[in-house]
């Protein structure tokens, strides 16, 4: 494992991407099942919360597993070496609109670029009521993924070219992949943080809330090539995320956005994973928590333990009623925590800046 073009853009493509290899004739035939892919799912009890509301992680490993399809069957869309396509990243993901139990979720998935060794490809969720056929969207995200070689896994292959109706659109997809690129670098840079356990800490501090699980990762957790699925990792980071969150105002929350989820390196079966959780901004009404997952190569003595993912989860805290609540501020104590924390806020304020500049002017 590894680590939205707008509506707009999306909307603006004006007919299929074409393999160059397979060339216009196929398009009727082929090319509309590589490049798009929609899949529906009721959602039942074990996909929520106990107030009904479907997990955020639910919906990132059913996001992700929609990716994993429609990539794969893309870089195997030519003759040559067969590979599986890995996760590599997954941009922000905000989740419009909660999705409950009995609600049908549908998943749609399309390539919009792809470069020499990587594919992006950008998912929607709707939830459909199906008693009413009421339909509203749910999620957006864009995803990055690199094929890997069968006969060798850590052999990244090359990607089969599309072409493009217009040619704005490889420039938009080339800016958005360096722009991925150097985030994803700056990101791992700065993956030396562990989250240490404090004795006795006081509500409403770092330490009061911050979250672990160790998990040993099993045959179920992977693709049959031996390494964990990105869905599996991202679900677990919302479960821990979420636990913080909890811990922290002791309400009901729900998974308000993702920000960058990056996938470092991959995990392999066998290995033992521990996802940390530390709240690190709360605004008057959401809460961000970073999510680390370090992996520990327990049967294997060459490996040390590596950092293998990590984000930033927001969170929102909801009445009985499902309406928002205030949040308990958080109080950071140590420099770093303080530090931290005046990140936090600058993403926080930039994001909120980005909506307001989103939202249309009343005439």
């Amino acid at each position: 494992m590894w680590s939205s073009p707008s509506a707009g853009s999306r909307l603006a493509l004006q007919g299929p991407l074409l393999p160059r290899a397979l060339g216009a004739g196929a398009v009727c035939s082929h090319w509309p099942h590589l490049s798009s892919l929609t899949h529906p799912r009721i959602m039942r009890p074990d996909d929520a919360n106990v107030a009904g509301n479907v997990h955020g992680g639910t919906i990132l490993k059913m996001i992700e597993e929609a990716g994993a399809i429609i990539s794969t069957r893309h870089c195997n869309s030519q003759n040559g070496e067969r590979c599986v396509a890995a996760l590599a990243r997954v941009e922000r993901t905000d989740f419009l609109s909660p999705m409950c139990i009995g609600e049908v979720a549908h998943v749609s998935a399309e390539i919009t670029y792809t470069s020499k060794h990587s594919v992006e490809v950008q998912v929607n969720v709707m939830s459909e009521n199906i008693l009413t056929g009421a339909k509203k969207l749910t999620n957006k995200a864009t995803l990055w993924y690199v094929p890997l070689s069968l006969k060798n896994v850590d052999k990244v292959l090359e990607v089969p070219p599309v072409v493009y109706t217009r040619q704005e659109q490889e420039e938009e997809g080339r800016k958005r992949y360096e722009a991925q690129k150097l985030e994803r670098m700056e990101t791992k840079w700065r993956n030396g943080d562990i989250v240490q356990p404090v004795l006795n800490p006081e509500p409403n501090t770092v330490s009061y809330s911050q979250s672990s699980l160790i998990h040993l990762v099993g045959p179920s957790d992977c693709t049959l090539h031996g390494f964990v699925h990105g869905g599996v990792t991202m679900k677990l980071m919302d479960e821990v995320a979420g636990i913080v969150a909890a811990r922290h105002c002791k309400t009901n929350i729900v998974t308000a956005s993702v920000d960058a989820i990056n996938f470092h390196d991959k995990i392999r079966k066998g290995c033992v994973i521990t996802i940390s959780g530390r709240m690190t901004f709360t605004s008057n009404k959401s809460m961000e928590i970073e999510v680390l997952v370090d992996a520990d190569p327990v049967v294997d003595n060459s490996q040390k333990r590596y950092r293998a993912a990590s984000a930033f989860f927001t969170y929102v805290s909801l009445s009985q009623e499902g309406k928002p609540l205030p949040v308990p501020q958080l109080v950071p104590e140590t420099e770093d925590e303080k530090k931290r924390f005046e990140e936090g806020k600058g993403r926080y304020l930039q994001m909120k800046a980005k909506r307001q500049g989103q939202v249309e002017p009343q005439p």
